[in-house]
């Protein structure tokens, strides 16, 4: 089992934020951790092609709010990301 700290960053009534970069390390470990037990299930029921299914849905989430972070930062000031 994993031990992670998560700093939250009040944000008024909007709720709590959470660094992206501690979102995208926590997905990605979950992925690990998941691999790596269902490498070393005694259990021949744990079907590894869905745990890799599902570790690669996290890791490609993460990857998506990499890159959705990476636009947002890169948005030149007062400018919208998206428009082109």
């Amino acid at each position: 089992m994993i031990k992670v700290t998560i700093p939250l960053i009040p944000a008024g009534q909007d709720g709590p934020l959470i660094p992206a970069a501690q979102v995208t390390a926590l997905l990605r470990t979950i992925a690990g951790d998941w691999v790596r037990a269902a490498e070393d299930a005694p259990d021949p029921g744990v079907d590894r092609q869905t745990v890799d299914n599902l570790a690669g849905v996290l890791d490609e989430l993460a990857d998506s709010i990499d890159v959705e972070c990476i636009a947002l930062a890169s948005a030149p000031a007062g400018g919208d990301p998206d428009a082109q």
